[in-house]
């Protein structure tokens, strides 16, 4: 029977043969990488660039689950911190530590974080993901602060391999949930994919009088506990529908960039996944450290 025949009898139709495809190839991907002990995914609520170098309950929670994980054989990063026109994937060999803020200490703009990069797992997610060719290569951007300052905190010693995965602006949310899909086998690889973002972040309403204080607004405080709700109970659809969700969500994600990460780590859930969250604590009135780990 040809393979053709054989899917349609199966109930699988041209649609899926993409799919299928990209799944193979997922197999295969970098013969170096040993099948492991599946790894978690992470959603870090990151905040401030200062929690890359400052000592607070939210760095001591991100240093607890970086004792936590064994030690990966590469780490992928969503960041909020990275739109692009079209998906990239940092594909150099030793992405620079970008100091993508201002106003700042002299101290943060000081650290460094040469973790290495790795371009071949970077070209080979470049070639699987479906469709063919929506992912470029990038040899320009590096690690910026949505990544470095919480991943130092997860693996001190930049030893292992770090590349970002970028946020494509004219995607719609169903469309990175369904990318984020497509990664899912990595974690059967030793890869530790970290969606890193805030998933209340309303800087324009921030109280910076209380930025150091735990305070929500009443709208923040409702549209945290309800996604919290929503991952627990497995509800997706209305996580992806965030925007058909009412005025508090509307004031607690103003723009998508922070919110998109969290969606990569929902996609890349497996039924089996058990949930933590942590971190779950408002800051200023319209920021949320909330962070999450499936596995």
């Amino acid at each position: 029977m040809k393979r053709t025949k054989f899917l349609q009898l199966a109930g699988l139709t041209a649609l899926h043969l993409p799919m299928i495809s990209a799944l193979n190839k997922l197999e295969t991907i970098t013969d170096s990488f040993t099948n492991s002990k599946r790894m978690p995914v992470l959603f870090l609520g990151h905040g401030s660039p200062m929690n890359g170098i400052e000592d607070n309950e939210f760095v001591r929670e991100f240093k607890k689950q970086g004792q936590q994980l064994d030690k990966p054989n590469a780490i992928i990063v969503v960041s909020a911190h990275w739109e692009t026109n079209g998906t990239f994937v940092t594909a150099m060999q030793n992405p620079r530590t970008i100091h993508d803020f201002g106003g700042f200490s002299k101290e943060l703009f000081q650290v460094q974080y040469p973790a290495p990069g790795h371009p071949e797992l970077a070209k080979e997610i470049s070639e699987f993901i479906n469709p063919a060719g929506s992912v470029h290569l990038d040899d320009k951007w590096g690690l910026d602060h949505g990544a470095w300052t919480v991943v130092k905190h997860l693996f001190p010693k930049a030893d292992v391999p770090v590349i970002q995965l970028s946020l494509n602006y004219r995607m719609a949310p169903q469309q990175h949930y369904n990318l984020a899909q497509q990664l899912k086998k990595l974690r059967d690889k030793g890869v530790l994919i970290v969606g890193s973002g805030n998933i209340v972040h309303n800087l324009r309403r921030i109280d910076f009088r209380k930025i150091n204080q735990t305070y929500g607004y009443d709208w923040a405080i409702e549209a945290d506990n309800k996604i919290q709700q929503w991952i627990l109970e497995g509800n997706h659809q209305n996580l992806i529908d965030f925007k058909k969700q009412g005025e508090a969500f509307n004031l607690a994600i103003p723009t998508p960039e922070h919110y998109l990460p969290l969606l990569y780590t929902l996609g890349l859930k497996s039924k089996k996944d058990d949930i933590s969250i942590f971190n779950n604590n408002p800051l200023g009135g319209s920021l949320t450290m909330t962070s999450v780990k499936f596995g």
